[in-house]
C-alpha cells in the first residue's frame, strides 16, 4: 500500500518513451536480443479411418485391391481409409476368396501379390 501523494506524482510525471525512427530500423545488439522462441514441433494430423467397412468401401476393396501388385496391410488401409484392424481382415478375406496369394508372411507384415490366373 502506498500512503500520501508522492507515489500517485511520480507515475504521472513521467511521459511515455518516444521510438526513434533511426533506432527501430537498426537492430538491437548486444545484450538486448531476442530470446530464442522454442518450436512447437510438428504436430500430425489425426485421421478419421474407417472402423467397420460400408458397402460402398466394401465393394471397392473387392475391386480395387486385387489388381494391385503389391498388397500389404498398410497400403489397403491408406487406399481405403481404413484403419490397420480393419486392412488386415481385408487381406483374410481377399485370401479366403482367391483373389490375392502371399509372397512373404511374417509375424508383424505380409506381402500379398494379385494371384494370376493359370
Amino acid at each position: 500500500l502506498f500512503f500520501g501523494s508522492s507515489w500517485l506524482v511520480s507515475t504521472a510525471a513521467m511521459a511515455p518513451k518516444k521510438e526513434d525512427p533511426k533506432k527501430s530500423a537498426k537492430s538491437s545488439g548486444g545484450g538486448k536480443a531476442k530470446k530464442k522462441k522454442w518450436s512447437k514441433g510438428k504436430v500430425k494430423e489425426k485421421l478419421s479411418n474407417l472402423v467397420l467397412f460400408d458397402k460402398i468401401t466394401y465393394d471397392k476393396m473387392l475391386a480395387d485391391v486385387p489388381k494391385l501388385k503389391l498388397i500389404t496391410p498398410s497400403i489397403i488401409s491408406e487406399k481405403l481409409k481404413c484403419n490397420g484392424s480393419l486392412a488386415r481382415k481385408a487381406v483374410k478375406e481377399l485370401l479366403s476368396q482367391k483373389l490375392i496369394r502371399p509372397i512373404l508372411t511374417h509375424k508383424s507384415q505380409c506381402v500379398y501379390t494379385r494371384a494370376s490366373h493359370q
